[in-house]
């Protein structure tokens, strides 16, 4: 309510166990409510019911926006001379979580000089902790936002419509190119990327994994990330790649719990391809989904425990996720031990035998220390036991790749991927196959079964 009424904006609650104090307007009709709140005769109002405050909300938002088009906000100019408040105290500094040099910014925006004020702009998680902390009240998140215009928090970032659920017919498109390789896997970006240049991350991520085909779902900040990070020609990457939910596409599934579209997307798949019923069936579902369906959760950012609850809910299901190194902080890890040869067994489902697959995918919940090692880690977790031929070479052509541009060398376990000659990508194969010969490598060691974890699925013979 403190926050909107500084900035001119009404404020509508819905809800009896939360009235904020507001006059009850339910049954004032929609004219009278919409009058009062847009010429600032009440701070806000009380509206229980539903249909009422959907066109009272609209009515008001188009009136106040005219209204605050017109009020007048502090220009560029007026930050120095806010800045001349400041006493140059510290409180502000002892209260920001990533300790920005605000003191000195203030300083030199006392001189007119805003480049130190605006540089802040990209390391401020906007909590306002400095606000709070400041004994002559200044705005200094405002301050900041102003002093540098290019990046104000009113410039209009293009993002794609949050589509909602993907759609059977979408998922039936999308199914023998995965299977096939030609579509490398879906990269689904979750998470709240709200530390210092953490926006960047999350896109440099998404378009990597773009540019080499992966199906890319996004939602939430991360979505807000995307969007908000441009190129040097201005554009985002929703301006440079498609929407749809192919290979090479950036989807946006909607908000922080529009997650549920994502792991749903997955469940159809089972439901689609296998026939797998959706009803009290969790435990067929997730090991479909875990030895065939090439999907990685990334939650690069500031891990909060909705964002730890998504990668659960993600992981249960047998999406492998990778999380920043504020994931750590929740001290859980579900690793893999790929020198154990017994930890990756799974039946073939068609004569019932016991296999070994190597270890696909490698981890469940992992926490990347860096950006480079997030990609790395999310390319190899693609992987499953289920990968045709084409398929695996496809998927290792690029863990190969990027390994090497960001580790400067080529994977130490590559035999544990490669099952024979033909997974092995064809420009690479001089390369690759000595590799395997100097390690060891037996050609067909590690199977290529119909796999499950589940003994009942097993299709055995009278």
């Amino acid at each position: 309510m403190q926050e909107a009424k500084a900035i001119g904006i009404p404020v509508i609650a819905t809800s009896e166990k939360s009235c904020l104090g507001l006059p009850d307007m339910t049954t004032e009709s929609v004219d009278k409510v919409v009058e009062d709140l847009s010429t600032g005769k009440i701070d806000g109002a009380l509206i229980i019911d539903p249909r009422k405050v959907g066109e009272a909300a609209v009515k008001t938002a188009i009136n106040v926006s005219k209204r605050r088009q017109s009020k007048k906000t502090f220009s560029v100019k007026d930050v120095s001379k806010l800045a001349k408040e400041c006493r140059s105290c510290g409180e502000c500094v002892h209260a920001c979580p990533n300790n920005l040099p605000i003191v000195e910014a203030m300083k030199a925006a006392k001189e007119r000089d805003y480049s130190q004020l605006a540089s802040l702009y990209d390391l401020c998680v906007g909590c306002a902790r400095c606000e709070s902390a400041c004994p002559v009240n200044l705005p200094i998140i405002s301050m900041i936002t102003k002093a540098d215009e290019k990046k104000a928090i009113l410039e209009k970032y293009p993002i794609r419509v949050g589509r909602g659920a993907i759609q059977d017919v979408e998922i039936r498109e999308v199914g023998s190119p995965i299977v096939f390789g030609e579509i490398p896997g879906v990269i689904a970006l979750v998470g709240c990327a709200n530390y210092p240049a953490g926006g960047n991350d999350v896109a440099r991520i998404a378009e990597e994994f773009l540019k080499r085909r992966f199906i890319v779902v996004a939602s939430g900040c991360s979505a807000m990330n995307i969007a908000m990070t441009k190129d040097d020609e201005g554009l985002n990457l929703y301006q440079k790649y498609p929407g749809n939910f192919d290979a090479g596409g950036l989807v946006n599934v909607g908000s922080c719990v529009a997650n549920s579209h994502i792991s749903g997307a997955a469940i159809k798949i089972a439901n689609i391809f296998a026939k797998r019923p959706l009803r009290g069936n969790y435990e067929e579902i997730a090991d479909y989904i875990m030895n065939r369906v090439g999907a990685v959760g990334v939650a690069w950012g500031a891990m909060s425990q909705k964002a730890a609850s998504i990668a659960a809910g993600c992981w249960r299901l047998g999406i492998p996720v990778v999380v920043g190194p504020h994931g750590a902080k929740y001290r859980r890890m579900l690793l893999g031990r790929k020198e154990r040869e017994e930890d990756w067994k799974v039946f073939n489902a068609r004569d019932g035998q016991e296999v070994y697959i190597g270890p696909v995918p490698e981890h469940l919940f992992y926490a990347a220390e860096t950006v480079e090692e997030a990609i790395v880690m999310t390319s190899k977790l693609a992987m499953r036991p289920n990968d045709t031929n084409k398929g695996r070479a496809v998927k290792l052509s690029h863990y190969i790749d990027l390994h090497q541009r960001y580790f400067g060398s080529t994977p130490e376990d590559l035999q544990l991927y490669v099952r024979r000659l033909q997974d092995i990508p064809f420009t690479m194969k001089d390369e690759i196959t000595k590799i395997l010969q100097d390690s060891g490598w037996v050609e067909d060691k590690i199977a290529s079964p119909d796999p499950t974890l589940l003994d009942r699925l097993v299709r055995r013979r009278q």
